[in-house]
């Protein structure tokens, strides 16, 4: 597995850009580069829901994120549509991007020891080196660390000791019922939702 400050493999993949992308075209650009094992399973569609949602934080940030899997070109199309995922999706026939990483080997599913796609994110900086490497990703609470190590804010109250994660419940808890207040007296207006991804997170 690649370590922080290793120089990234250069890649060059078709994806739904309509076009091939490549690391050298996007030097001088901070990568999110992240590896799933297919479109459409419950694991891989909440992760890049979470990766939707927070893309404009993550592009604030100054980031462009990529996902990567051997899935096909059509099959990216119909996930990223599905999804309204704003971000492209790179087609990596074989497996061989993903190799390069470290992020394809041997892996437990179902118990089971297989060969496949490592849950993996790879934050690559302006001159092409690794910043941070996440491998295997827990999806939950995943992007909310990436974006973390971007901003190089502090992590999330569910990793913060119990005594701030304590008060910061509580904050959330008055603003909780200050909206509903305010709810109460105000006519709500309905609002375009985005789908909403699956709740097991099974790859």
């Amino acid at each position: 597995m690649l370590q922080t400050g290793h120089k990234a493999p250069a890649f060059t993949l078709p994806s739904t850009s309509g076009a091939s992308i490549s690391l050298a075209s996007l030097k001088g650009r901070k990568v999110v580069l992240y590896f799933y094992p297919r479109d459409n399973t419950p694991g891989c569609t909440v992760e890049a829901c979470d990766f939707r949602d927070q893309h404009s934080a993550l592009q604030q940030a100054g980031a462009v994120v990529l996902g990567v899997s051997a899935d096909s070109l059509k099959s990216h199309d119909g996930f990223r549509a599905k999804y309204q995922l704003p971000f492209d999706l790179l087609v990596d026939e074989g497996s061989k991007v993903a190799s390069s990483y470290g992020a394809f080997g041997e892996k437990l599913m179902y118990g089971r020891k297989v060969q496949g796609t490592i849950r993996s994110t790879f934050l690559i900086d302006e001159q092409g080196k690794l910043a941070a490497v996440w491998s295997p990703v827990k999806v939950q609470g995943h992007v909310e660390a990436v974006l973390a190590a971007l901003t190089g804010n502090a992590a999330p109250a569910a990793q913060q000791p119990a005594g701030k994660a304590t008060a910061t419940k509580k904050i959330a808890a008055k603003n909780v019922t200050a909206r509903k207040v305010a709810a109460s007296k105000t006519p709500a207006k309905p609002a375009a939702k985005k789908p909403s991804a699956p709740k097991s997170k099974k790859a």
